[in-house]
């Protein structure tokens, strides 16, 4: 029985990249069509905390965020570990990965279309959480995945707090 090369990397880099790129790709759209009609309406009309950034800020952070993530995961994708260990870590790191990767899916629809300040505030606060494991599952695998992700943490703390007071504003 053969065992695989652990310096060659599990997924060629096409399918690789697909799968580091598409997620990715489709979260943002569906945040995008989500927010963008209900931006100059009814997110206009919320009473806001002090510390709400310019609406002109959240496309340039998000662009930026949603490279570090496609990044990131095109990183680990490409991790071929040698110990059953951190292959099982690298099967848990991929999973909550995807996991945040859907919650921040989630999070759009629920508070701008649905307009839920609350259930915005309980999706973002478990992304939250799942962006923290992620981090923590991809240290051993791969250092520079996990940290390019802390600038996601930061902004997805920040974005869990100002959720937090506009639902107790509104």
């Amino acid at each position: 029985m053969s065992h695989p090369d652990p310096a060659r990397p599990v997924l060629s880099p096409l399918p690789r990249l697909v799968a580091a790129i598409v997620p990715v790709v489709a979260v943002a759209v569906l945040g995008s069509l989500a927010t963008t009609p209900n931006i100059p309406t009814w997110y206009a009309g919320l009473a806001k905390p002090g510390f709400t950034p310019p609406n002109w800020l959240f496309p340039v952070a998000w662009t930026i965020l949603y490279t570090l993530i496609a990044f990131s995961g095109w990183r680990v994708l490409g991790t071929r570990p040698a110990t059953l260990g951190l292959r099982r870590t690298r099967t848990l790191a991929l999973w909550a990965f995807f996991v945040q990767l859907a919650l921040n899916g989630a999070w759009t629809p629920v508070f701008f279309a649905r307009h839920d300040l609350g259930g915005g505030l309980v999706v973002v606060a478990a992304m939250l959480v799942m962006i923290l494991w992620t981090i923590r599952l991809f240290l051993p695998l791969d250092r520079l995945a996990a940290l390019v992700l802390v600038p996601y943490a930061a902004w997805v703390a920040y974005a869990t707090a100002l959720n937090a007071a506009i639902w107790w504003m509104n």
